[in-house]
């Protein structure tokens, strides 16, 4: 893994990344649109986009944390979690 995390971050989590950048900054801007013209339905859309935006974000949080997982089970840093047995337990 090198120094920046951007740089040993998987293709997926870029292209989650960009998207979550895209849908909110495209919500900010119909926010602002939409509220100086005074046109709800625009602030309704970019209300969805911003929800929309959000979990992509929280989606690449997810991705990331998997990866650095994955990374230092590979490199012997941490051990794979342990299978659980459907047959033994509980009830």
């Amino acid at each position: 893994m090198t120094n920046t995390p951007w740089e040993a971050a998987s293709q997926h989590y870029k292209k989650i990344v960009f998207t979550a950048m895209g849908t909110i900054g495209l919500g900010i801007i119909l926010t602002i649109i939409g509220s100086v013209n005074h046109i709800r339905p625009v602030l309704y859309v970019a209300i969805g986009l911003l929800v929309i935006g959000m979990l992509c974000h929280v989606a690449g949080l997810v991705i990331r944390a998997r990866d650095a997982r994955n990374w230092r089970i590979a490199n012997g840093l941490a051990t794979p979690k342990a299978k659980k047995n459907k047959g033994s337990g509980g009830n």
